[in-house]
C-alpha cells in the first residue's frame, strides 16, 4: 500500500522560508514522477512543482525563482524548498505521485500560512 506523508508546514512571516519534506512507504521512488501541488481556501488545486523520473524539473510561475524541489531517491523522499516566502503562498500543500490515472497518490496534506 502506497503512502505519502508530508511534513514541515507551518507560520512564517513574510519573505521567510519553510521546507516541505514528503516521505513515501510502499512504493519505489527511483525513476517516477512526482509532485508538489498546493490549494488556497476558496480555490483550485494547482501544481506547484514536478520532477520526472529522468529529473526533468517544472515550476509554476508564480514560485518560479523561490521554489526549489529535489528527490531522494535512495531516500524514498521528495522536498520542496520554499524561500521568499508571500501571503498568496499561504495553502494546504500535497504531494503526489502520478503513477497512472488508476493510480495516481496524494499525501494529506500540510498547511503553509505565511503572515504579512
Amino acid at each position: 500500500q502506497v503512502q505519502l506523508v508530508e511534513s514541515g508546514g507551518g507560520l512564517v512571516q513574510a519573505g521567510g522560508s519553510l521546507r516541505l519534506t514528503c516521505a513515501a512507504s510502499g512504493i519505489i521512488f527511483s525513476g517516477i514522477p512526482m509532485a508538489w501541488y498546493r490549494q488556497a481556501p476558496g480555490k483550485s488545486r494547482e501544481l506547484v512543482a514536478s520532477a520526472t523520473g529522468s529529473g526533468s524539473i517544472d515550476y509554476a510561475d508564480s514560485v518560479k525563482g523561490r521554489f526549489t524541489i529535489s528527490r531522494g531517491d535512495s531516500r524514498n523522499t521528495v522536498w520542496l524548498q520554499m524561500n521568499s516566502l508571500k501571503p498568496e503562498d499561504t495553502a494546504v500543500y500535497y504531494c503526489n505521485v502520478p503513477l497512472s490515472q488508476s493510480n495516481n497518490y496524494w499525501g494529506q496534506g500540510t498547511q503553509v500560512t505565511v503572515s504579512s
